[in-house]
């Protein structure tokens, strides 16, 4: 059982509370894209949002917390393929993420959310429990996969995941160079071709409880 406190700011509820998280993050993103994260402030969002700065202090706390919920907010608006086949998921969630990468604030997202968690623990975590919710949430595509019999019981899901994503965070923050179809077929194909042959088999069961 998870017993970790939810971020500030994370819940969603609906009425008021959903209004001003909507308003807040959407004035996280127009800064974003205008300034970059160096001209980021909690007095610039408040100012943009209509929001009042000792509201944002108190829900959220930091610039920090803010990107980091900025980042999963928009990563649950990415659907996730079930296409009846583990390479044909693989290739759309790729091709998903590329598409999402290529819009230059959501580029610049990721990176903000990367150089904040270097310098904050609580957003360092937040952005540990994201990329741990997208894992747990994208290896469903694995289990069904298991279930098919197209890959090895005991595959790893988030072996499986992480596999398919890292080329793509490779690219982008540290060889710095443009996501392309190239990269898109190569870490399909290469997640698919791995999980086939057992790379990530971890045990005798799948672990399906765990993803499900």
């Amino acid at each position: 059982m998870n017993t970790a406190q939810p971020t500030p700011g994370a819940t969603r509820p609906g009425g008021r509370t959903a209004r001003t998280r909507a308003a807040v993050l959407a004035a996280v993103f127009d800064e974003l894209g205008e300034g970059g994260y160096a001209a980021l402030s909690m007095e610039r969002i408040a100012q943009r949002s209509g929001i009042h700065l000792a509201t944002l202090y108190r829900r959220w706390r930091s610039v920090e917390r803010l990107l980091c919920d900025l980042l999963a907010d928009m990563s649950e608006r990415v659907p996730l393929p079930d296409n009846g086949s583990l390479l044909a998921d693989l290739r759309a969630l790729a091709a998903t993420i590329a598409r999402f990468y290529a819009e230059p604030r959501h580029h610049g997202l990721i990176e903000a959310v990367v150089s904040a968690a270097a310098r904050e623990p609580q957003a360092s975590n937040a952005l540990r429990e994201f990329f741990d919710d997208r894992l747990r949430l994208a290896g469903r595509m694995v289990v069904r996969a298991v279930e098919r019999g197209e890959v090895p019981a005991g595959t790893d899901p988030g072996d499986v995941m992480a596999a398919l994503g890292a080329p793509f965070y490779y690219r982008m923050l540290i060889a710095r160079r443009p996501v392309d179809a190239e990269l898109i077929e190569s870490a399909a194909s290469a997640a698919y071709v791995s999980a086939r042959a057992g790379v990530f088999v971890r045990g005798t069961t799948t672990g399906n409880d765990e993803w499900k």
